[in-house]
């Protein structure tokens, strides 16, 4: 599904996991895809009930050559087998979480040392995290498991040792650890998300677009998506391309996950300013409202956001009443200290009183 042309939600079964039932239906499917299956039907209900329909379906239907043979593939993956298969999924999804988070403190400590782009969980200390990650890959190989879900654990040790320390360029360690991470686990979802935010830093525009359109559409973790979105979004404000942006930012608010998870405030943030910039003063006046009744505890942080945006505060200026309905719409935002009030604009007790007790309600619509 592509967001930035359809706001239909997706289904409620994984799509990766219909390919695995698939598979395992027609007999196709290697031990690594079935113990897949079967871990993931562990955690989700949605598609665990899927499951239990079709093999319904596959009793009740005749022509269907062997159900058998399906019941009893499974019923071998419940014991040591099943058991060793799942223990491989985890071990190597944590290896790819180490080079995932040392890869990131890279990234960050390069590009942005003061850490304001935040995407993501903080980022984690690199050195604690490169013992840890020593220490897990040793216990690992200790236990004899050297090939453990197909991996070259030899390898995943010596690039946390020696690989590592003769790469100079910290940026260019957060690649190669961001690339490893895919490397060694294709579904790490963050490292692909962080990999796409490091090509459009490098100004790989396309490249990083490509990236998102791809984590959005197959993440399956629901803030990944709207990680996704967010970056989208703002590729797309940078050039200019405000409808496109505003469709990946007004997904992330009709799908209530930024209600959900309160780190996607930025969303309403980003569409009052790109409202603003397109001179639709309701529309921005709206979601300014809205950003501030709905995420209370992030005045500071949008306090912070209006003074890092001089387009923005050039956009309300530029527009003759615009500072002063602004104002008069969120005065408690500019009563905050430190932040400066738009163009000529004062703000009144009266405004303050009168904006303080109006409901969410008058924000913009999400439909």
């Amino acid at each position: 599904m592509d967001f930035e042309m359809s706001n239909h939600e997706e289904h409620d079964v994984c799509t990766d996991f219909q390919v695995d039932l698939s598979a395992m239906v027609d007999g196709e499917a290697d031990e690594t895809a079935a113990g897949r299956a079967m871990v993931h039907m562990e955690a989700c209900t949605c598609c665990r009930g899927f499951f239990d329909d079709v093999r319904s379906q596959v009793r009740l239907h005749k022509d269907v050559a062997s159900p058998d043979r399906l019941f009893a593939r499974i019923a071998m993956l419940t014991g040591s087998e099943l058991s060793a298969k799942v223990e491989g999924i985890e071990l190597v999804h944590r290896l790819a979480t180490v080079f995932y988070q040392l890869g990131k403190a890279y990234v960050l400590a390069s590009i942005d040392p003061g850490y304001r782009e935040k995407v993501f969980e903080t980022a984690v200390s690199v050195g604690d995290t490169q013992t840890r990650g020593r220490g897990f890959v040793d216990g690992v190989l200790l236990d004899g498991k050297t090939r453990t879900g197909g991996l070259d654990w030899k390898r995943a040790r010596a690039m946390l040792n020696g690989k590592l320390e003769k790469i100079e360029s910290p940026l260019e360690k957060g690649r190669r650890l961001l690339e490893e991470a895919i490397s060694t686990d294709p579904s790490h979802e963050e490292a692909h998300l962080y990999l796409a935010f490091l090509h459009g830093h490098e100004g790989k525009r396309l490249t990083a677009a490509e990236e998102y359109r791809r984590i959005f559409q197959t993440a399956m973790n629901p803030a990944n998506r709207g990680h996704a979105a967010i970056q989208l979004g703002r590729l797309h404000s940078s050039e200019k391309n405000y409808r496109k942006a505003i469709a990946c930012w007004r997904w992330v608010t009709i799908s209530g996950l930024a209600d959900e998870d309160d780190r996607f405030f930025v969303a309403r943030f980003n569409l009052g300013m790109v409202y603003a910039l397109t001179r639709n003063r309701t529309r921005s006046l709206g979601y300014f409202r809205a950003l501030l009744d709905r995420h209370p505890d992030r005045a500071s942080e949008v306090a912070e956001l209006f003074a890092r945006s001089p387009r923005l505060r050039e956009a309300i200026d530029a527009q003759p009443g615009f500072a002063e309905s602004l104002v008069a719409t969120v005065p408690e935002l500019f009563a905050l200290p430190g932040v400066m009030l738009p163009g000529d604009a004062v703000l009144s007790d009266d405004a303050s009183s009168e904006s303080r007790g109006r409901e969410s309600a008058d924000g913009p619509e999400e439909s």
